[in-house]
């Protein structure tokens, strides 16, 4: 276990990576960049699931997110875009309009933000893993082959479309 004074300096840390993939991901020119940039960010947010005891949370999120959708965004990426001129501009005229979004949506959210007490926020639910294997393997169970099914699907399609080229 991790001295107590660690977990604020880790979480601040995790906290600034977050923040330095997220920026990349919308600034950096090639997609390609920008998408693993996006690997960055997902692993930062699984540190900070993990600071808060939900490690079940922070697999999936590496597993799902910093695995899975990058090597799917690379693919469709890879597929899609044949040729990118090197003075293509990221940006679109809508600049402006994005920005003034994102700051009212930002200052809507922040008197919800600043009056959350750390005395009101629950502990950490350790039941949770087996219960949510009973209710995928229960209740959920139709809904659960459906998606595997699905994700089955998808990979033989990408692994058609692979071997044609």
């Amino acid at each position: 276990m991790a001295p107590a004074y660690l977990e604020p300096i880790i979480f601040y840390g995790a906290s600034a990576l977050l923040i330095l993939g997220a920026l990349a991901v919308v600034f950096l020119p090639r997609i390609i960049h920008a998408a693993l940039s996006l690997v960055l960010f997902f692993i930062a947010t699984a540190v900070i699931f993990i600071l808060l005891h939900a490690e079940f949370v922070a697999a999936a999120q590496i597993l799902i997110y910093a695995g899975a959708i990058t090597v799917l965004i690379l693919f469709a990426v890879m597929l899609t875009q044949r040729s990118q001129s090197p003075e293509s501009n990221p940006f679109n005229a809508q600049r402006l309009l994005a920005a003034i979004v994102a700051g009212a949506t930002f200052a809507a959210l922040l008197p919800a933000l600043l009056s959350i007490r750390a005395a009101d926020v629950p502990g950490p639910n350790t039941d949770l893993i087996p219960e949510l294997g009973k209710a995928m393997l229960g209740q959920w169970v139709l809904s659960f082959e459906i998606s595997s099914v699905l994700l089955l699907a998808a990979l033989i399609g990408a692994i058609v479309i692979a071997k044609e080229n």
